[in-house]
């Protein structure tokens, strides 16, 4: 499911979205929070710059936006339906899956944003 030349590849991983060799942050964690946007500038593999433009990543505020909207109502599916939680208990469940997932949902919403633009060239690495 998960391989190379594969869109969700490049998204769950985070890793380039035109060779898939690297990942396109300085550290993998996303929960290293004093490095949460720190990106490369390209890849050393393929050469792709990663901020096409100044203030690229602005664009992935929107895609942000529909990621934690599935994160809250997946949160509200478990707490409410499955659990059998309150209403009130609920609402406490989606305010803290989103604050826990805030770091994960922000680089989502980046590598969701930078695979709408840039496809995956199966000979981009060889070219370096």
């Amino acid at each position: 499911m998960l391989k190379k030349g594969n869109k969700l590849y490049s998204i769950l991983t985070g890793t380039c979205p035109k060779c898939h060799s690297e990942s396109m942050y300085l550290e993998k964690n996303p929960y290293k929070l004093g490095k949460l946007f720190k990106m490369h500038e390209r890849c050393s593999h393929c050469n792709t710059k990663y901020k096409i433009e100044p203030s690229f990543f602005y664009g992935a505020m929107y895609v942000s936006y529909g990621v934690g909207v599935a994160f809250a109502v997946a949160a509200f599916v478990i707490s409410f339906l499955f659990i059998g939680t309150s209403l009130f208990t609920s609402f406490i469940a989606i305010v803290g899956t989103m604050i826990v997932f805030l770091p994960v949902i922000i680089r989502l919403s980046r590598n969701i944003w930078i695979n709408f633009f840039v496809h995956y060239d199966p000979n981009a690495a060889k070219k370096k």
